[in-house]
């Protein structure tokens, strides 16, 4: 029989809705192991403002994790300031790092098969003094990896991206032959190790309008990303482009694609949120551990009113859930080919 996968929850921002769409899971049976990495006092405090029937588990190594509707296990993390919905205290802003920690180095030990994190508030953590971008940045740095690559995905579409959060003005010098290469490079290994596609078909969009129209509307094209893509071809990718974005997000050419590889943010983002929001998942890849995500913020104006939508956690869960399987499967064809 298959190892169940055990998969560590972060509650995130304590005012925001993480810590109800937590609350959420547990209200129906589920097929995966989660673990929620939280303060057990917000949680039973969030609990009683929304009047949910569940009873928390103080949640150890060698406990059953529990999967019954009604039942939630919980590793308890101290140091919480304020539980209340809707409210940012800077004094918890510790706190929540420390459960981003807890979850990512029990990922690195082997304690839990991956991670899924609820949203946090990066603005209130700077304010406390504490210099922070993101969890991208945060998980990089803790596993000490030099790139870590943004891929946003529903179930039929997968974005990933050379830039993330840059200003506009910015970009087309961050566009270099070593960023493209380490990021299509880490792309195309993890979606062999992380969804077990064997050769990834990514399609590549251009920096330009009309992927900069034979060097008319901008250089970048012709004088870094094409280069750069024929490198990588030579080494066995499967890449197509670079294409103009604005026919790229077309059946023409999705249909028979893996990913797509945009050059920014706001790129290959809008695409994909109308066509899925509320349902996609943030994914980091390039990590030696399995991090998922939901693809919506804090909501503090939801919090507390039992409003909040919980699909995109399912979604990041079920798919935090498969990344773990396909990677015990890779790792487990590598050890046998050795």
């Amino acid at each position: 029989m298959t190892a169940p996968v055990t998969l560590a929850l972060t509650a995130g921002e304590p005012g925001g809705i993480g810590p109800e769409l937590c609350l959420q899971l547990a209200t129906e049976p589920r097929s995966q192991q989660v673990v929620v990495v939280a303060s057990m006092a917000l949680l039973e405090d969030r609990k009683a403002l929304l009047g949910l029937d569940v009873t928390l588990h103080a949640w150890q190594p060698e406990a059953r994790v529990q999967t019954v509707a009604g039942q939630l296990s919980v590793l308890d993390v101290a140091g919480i300031a304020d539980t209340t919905a809707g409210r940012l205290d800077r004094g918890n802003s510790q706190y929540v790092l420390d459960t981003l920690t807890i979850a990512a180095r029990g990922c690195l030990d082997g304690t839990f098969d991956g991670m899924v994190t609820a949203p946090v508030h990066k603005g209130v953590i700077n304010e406390a003094g504490i210099a922070f971008s993101g969890h991208t940045e945060f998980l990089q740095e803790l596993c000490g990896v030099e790139r870590v690559v943004m891929m946003l995905a529903t179930e039929e579409l997968r974005v990933a991206l050379v830039t993330t959060h840059l200003p506009l003005k910015d970009v087309p010098a961050a566009i270099t032959a070593g960023r493209i290469t380490q990021v299509a490079r880490i792309l195309n290994q993890d979606l062999k190790t992380f969804f077990g596609i064997a050769r990834p078909r990514i399609l590549v969009a251009g920096l330009n309008p009309h992927a900069g129209e034979g060097g008319h509307l901008g250089r970048e094209e012709i004088e870094v990303i094409e280069p750069t893509l024929d490198s990588l071809r030579r080494e066995g990718m499967d890449l197509t482009g670079p294409l103009p974005a604005d026919t790229l997000f077309t059946p023409h050419w999705l249909d028979d694609a893996d990913a797509v590889l945009a050059m920014y943010h706001d790129q290959g983002l809008p695409v994909l949120k109308f066509q899925g929001f509320g349902r996609a998942v943030n994914i980091t890849l390039g990590l030696p551990i399995v991090r998922t995500s939901v693809d919506h913020g804090t909501a503090l104006d939801l919090a507390g009113t039992g409003k909040a939508d919980a699909g995109s956690l399912h979604t990041a869960i079920r798919v935090g859930e498969q990344m773990a399987r396909y990677r015990r499967e890779h790792q487990s064809a590598r050890g046998a080919g050795q």
